[in-house]
């Protein structure tokens, strides 16, 4: 099943050349979107002062998701479909690295999911973003449907469970900082203390 509908979408590939261009470069830089996307997380936390430990928290759970992934890669070491799948369109630059779970998906789910404990809206944009890539990293050839859907479970698990621990510490460390020079950073006007005190019930 897996491979049969990785195969469909790359029948849908060679059959839509008008699309390579563009899903090649989000495949490889799209990235920067969800940066700034983290980056409209914080500022919409800052500037209606609500949200802020889950705009702090979101890149840091990315992080932490993509570094576990990589434990999983390693672990399974899954062949790319260019490397198993003789005759396939490749639109992907070749890598030697393993293909389960796609670290390009990993990145998207947690942005995702960290995003959705900010703002809906903002979060819905992202969920939106990611599902672009992952359909664009198998329609080049890079993964397997498999390989996106269990990064997307691996980025938002890691980052909607790291959340549950750290938003109390994260609340207080936000509270003190609010009496700091950095306060300007934390939010537009105002301090922290009644979010900072929510987190902690």
């Amino acid at each position: 099943m897996n491979t049969r509908l990785f195969l469909e979408i790359n029948d849908l590939a060679r059959a839509t050349p008008w699309l390579h261009a563009p899903l090649v470069d989000y495949a490889k830089y799209g990235v920067a979107l969800f940066a700034a996307l983290l980056l409209a997380g914080w500022w919409t936390a800052r500037q209606r002062g609500t949200g802020l430990p889950a705009a702090v928290w979101a890149p840091v759970g990315m992080l932490l998701a993509v570094a576990g992934n990589q434990l999983i890669v390693a672990a399974v070491h899954e062949p790319r479909p260019y490397t198993a799948l003789p005759g396939i369109l490749v639109l992907a630059d070749r890598s030697g690295d393993p293909s389960f779970p796609s670290d390009h998906a990993t990145m998207a789910g947690a942005v995702a999911a960290g995003l959705l404990l900010v703002s809906w809206r903002l979060g819905l944009l992202a969920v939106a973003a990611a599902a672009v890539m992952g359909f664009a990293r198998i329609y080049i050839g890079a993964h397997y449907p498999a390989d996106v859907l269990a990064g997307f479970g691996v980025g938002a698990g890691v980052t909607l469970l790291g959340y549950l621990i750290a938003r109390r510490p994260i609340g207080a460390g936000l509270d003190r900082l609010d009496q700091t020079r950095l306060r300007p950073l934390l939010r537009s006007g105002g301090g922290v203390a009644d979010e900072a005190a929510a987190a902690r019930l």
